[in-house]
């Protein structure tokens, strides 16, 4: 439980501080889009090289990683249905509300919780590696799409954005280095990680300035917000601990595990993509702080009812 409870009062901290700053006029909403473009196109694409540099990838394809992909489409799936019958949003608001309803906060607090609730950080893995080669990589190519010149879709094109993104490259470099046995030389580790160590900071301190100086939550999508939070925190691990337990019958650790990682909040990672293509970055930002609330609920919940 001290890891569930340390994880959630560093983002607090962090996002607490961005938001003092805003309010005492030191931190301003050109600083919200300075850190929000620095994590994404320098600060981030580093962390996840040097991150993926480090994973043994073979060791990955594991039950973790079905059981984390079916989570993961499925909710997306009920997602992409609900706005096709019911809510009707342009397809960038879409492709963001995809983000925020299924990408989980498995970094900064899926980190400390996989090493001190399950005693194994490489559980939070496989949760990283779906949606860094899947979720968001096709997000980014359709968002790219979306808000472009691009006038049609064509297969020249989704390949072109995808392999252009600052994110997909960087998880690809990082995939590469790890299934070619490739260590990055220490010399240039050390700037690396520093480099790599601003990209959760800036994040989590661009949130705060959010909260404080965005808009303020529209009582006209609190549907909506119901709706992701209601698929993010309780239908993701949900399908988790159904296809872990009947299908493919794991044991109660493993199952432990794929349904407390599904269930982690929406990652801060979604309002910096949303912030970068300034499309749907209020329902991204709500949706994140919600979650990131209400997460200390079903997370306990997930522990007590199957530790």
């Amino acid at each position: 439980m001290q890891g569930v409870l340390s994880g959630f009062f560093v983002i607090g901290v962090v996002v607490g501080i961005g938001f003092l700053l805003a309010h005492l006029r030191v931190f301003t909403a050109q600083t919200q889009n300075m850190l929000a473009r620095l994590s994404f196109y320098v600060a981030m694409p580093v962390l996840f090289v040097t991150m993926m540099a480090k994973e043994d990838i073979s060791a990955l394809l594991s039950t973790d990683l079905v059981a984390s992909v079916v989570s993961i489409v499925t909710v997306s799936l009920l997602w992409l249905a609900s706005v096709r019958w019911v809510w009707k949003l342009p397809l960038p608001e879409t492709i963001t509300g995809t983000f925020a309803s299924a990408y989980v906060n498995a970094g900064n607090l899926g980190l400390p919780i996989a090493t001190y609730v399950l005693d194994s950080p490489a559980r939070v893995v496989p949760v990283i590696l779906t949606q860094l080669l899947f979720l968001q990589p096709v997000g980014l190519a359709l968002l790219d799409l979306a808000t472009g010149t691009a006038t049609r879709f064509t297969v020249g094109a989704f390949v072109g954005r995808f392999v252009r993104n600052p994110l997909t490259i960087a998880t690809l470099v990082g995939v590469l280095l790890s299934v070619f046995s490739i260590r990055i030389p220490t010399l240039l580790a050390t700037p690396l990680g520093m480099v790599g160590g601003m990209a959760v900071p800036t994040v989590l301190l661009a949130f705060g300035i959010s909260l404080r100086l965005g808009p303020r939550p529209d009582r006209r999508t609190g549907p909506v917000l119901a709706w992701q939070t209601f698929l993010k925190l309780v239908a993701m691990p949900a399908v988790a601990w159904a296809f872990g337990a009947f299908v493919l019958h794991l044991a109660a650790p493993d199952l432990l595990a794929v349904t407390l990682m599904a269930g982690l909040p929406t990652a801060q990672n979604v309002f910096v993509i949303a912030s970068q293509y300034g499309r749907g970055v209020v329902m991204a930002r709500d949706t994140i702080f919600i979650t990131t609330v209400l997460s200390v609920l079903t997370i306990f919940g997930i522990v007590a009812l199957l530790a």
